[in-house]
């Protein structure tokens, strides 16, 4: 991924804390998403969050691939203790959690405010550039529009002058009539007097939740935001009111667009390159691939007619149809020459929906004949995938997994980034620990060395993302 320079001068001067929510497990992928793509600093997570300082505006905040959602940090502290099971007496401790520090509040909506107010006059002078001529039109329509309004009214009034010898009743009514319409211009004139105040106020509006885990969330229930735990208190504002996870450009859900990013971004996609998912489904994994690095050629197969449909569909609505290529082939049988594949991608069915058929070993057999030395696989794995993969025999020369490792880029590396004074040492020394145990449990599968592993989160289930590299040729 690469990181876009200038683009966070426009933001707040001295820099905002915000904080992102992300799936259990990709902590490590959105700090250095963050780190990248906003230059971030003071990078720092606790589970399911992450912590950082950047200046850079909203279009560039809504470019974060790997978070759930954004927030702009009011106030992070240790947990308050329920001393208490009363609920009034709890409230109070909430009331002076949010209340003891206003000038934290002021901050940051004064922050927020200035977020809001330049991410609308780009907009305003975005359509004020693209529309000169619109404008223009729209101008002259209006001048004719006054002229010809003009116009009605002084034959009115000529009418009003004939019409004075007129019965009193149509003289009446013809004043009821007048006085309706000065009424409602008058009416008119206020709403809109009204409206323009309103605009220069400025006024600013946001919804307030709240959610509690952990012991408190037995004893209390509330309609504020505040996320609280036994382990720490965060206090928020969402800057977006949609999720950051949820892709506009796709139409039909199926991977979690997180995870697919997540794993096309260890995939180290080159420009030009031959990249493929030989299980890709309804095509999550390159949409997410294709729309961060486009100058890439891209495969996607599959067995299911339905999926390649609701693939093509979303290909459609993303307006990336031109740069996949579909077709309908079984994975254990790819229409591909040998190692003529760069990079391949893939979510391998856990086989609730769809089922296999083969063994998987004969699948990531498949997927090493077809890719290049030195490529890269990704592949997403269930425990009983992970399991299969274990015990198959080592069909290759043998190799020390363990020291091809050290010698590569591999889990610790990533999980402990340049900027390790800024990351909780205890969570960090879990991550990997947790990562590196499943790395050391998983042997080489025939030319395919396994570099990095993180167990991730899918909801009601947990999964592995592991990368592998392809050492050497089979047979050599």
């Amino acid at each position: 991924m690469a990181a876009v320079p200038g683009g966070r001068r426009s933001g707040p001067a001295a820099g905002a804390r915000f904080f992102c929510t992300a799936g259990r497990g990709l902590e490590p992928f959105l700090m250095r998403e963050v780190r990248s793509r906003l230059a971030a600093t003071q990078v720092e997570y606790i589970s399911g969050k992450v912590f950082f300082t950047t200046c850079s505006d909203l279009n560039m905040l809504k470019k974060l691939k790997s978070a759930e959602r954004l927030f702009l940090l009011i106030k992070k502290q240790l947990p308050f203790n329920v001393s208490s099971v009363s609920k009034g007496k709890i409230f109070n401790e909430m009331q002076r959690l949010t209340n003891d520090d206003p000038e934290s509040w002021l901050n940051a909506i004064s922050i927020w405010k200035n977020l809001l107010e330049l991410d609308a006059k780009k907009v305003k002078l975005s359509q004020k550039n693209a529309n000169p001529l619109k404008r223009k039109v729209e101008e002259n329509d209006i001048i004719a529009k006054k002229l010809k309004t003009a116009q009605m009214q002084e034959i009115q009034e000529n009418k009003e002058c004939q019409m004075e010898k007129q019965i009193e009743e149509e003289t009446l009514e013809q004043g009821n009539f007048t006085t309706k319409r000065d009424k409602s211009q008058e009416e008119l004139q206020n709403d809109v007097a009204e409206a323009v105040d309103t605009q220069k106020q400025n006024d600013l509006t946001f919804r307030v939740s709240c959610r509690c885990s952990g012991a408190i969330a037995k004893t209390f229930t509330a309609q504020i935001f505040i996320h609280l735990s036994d382990i720490y208190c965060v206090v928020g504002i969402p800057v977006f009111r949609v999720p950051l996870a949820s892709r506009a450009y796709i139409k039909t859900a199926g991977l979690r667009s997180t995870i697919a990013w997540a794993m096309s971004s260890l995939a180290e996609i080159k420009a030009g390159a031959v990249v493929l998912d030989p299980m890709c489904g309804l095509g999550t994994i390159l949409l997410e691939a294709a729309k961060e690095w486009p100058d890439v050629y891209y495969m996607g197969a599959d067995v299911s007619d339905s999926q390649l449909l609701g693939a093509c569909d979303n290909l459609k609505a993303a307006g990336l149809k031109d740069k996949i290529e579909l077709l309908k082939a079984s994975v254990i049988e790819l229409p591909l020459p040998s190692e003529s594949v760069d990079t391949i991608i893939s979510d391998i069915p856990f086989g609730k929906k769809f089922k296999l058929g083969k063994d998987i070993k004969h699948i990531i057999q498949e997927m090493e004949r077809v890719l290049r030395v030195g490529g890269t696989i990704v592949l997403l794995l269930s425990e009983d995938h992970h399991r299969r993969l274990k015990s198959c025999e080592e069909s290759s020369v043998p190799l020390n997994s363990k020291g091809s490792r050290t010698d590569k880029p591999g889990s610790t590396e990533c999980l402990n980034p340049e900027e390790k004074a800024a990351i909780s040492e205890p969570a960090s020394s879990s991550f990997a620990a947790s990562n590196q145990e499943c790395l050391d449990r998983m042997p080489p599968f025939g030319s395919l060395v396994p570099v990095e592993c993180y167990r991730v989160s899918l909801g009601k289930t947990d999964a592995l993302i592991y990368k592998y590299k392809k050492s050497h040729s089979p047979g050599q």
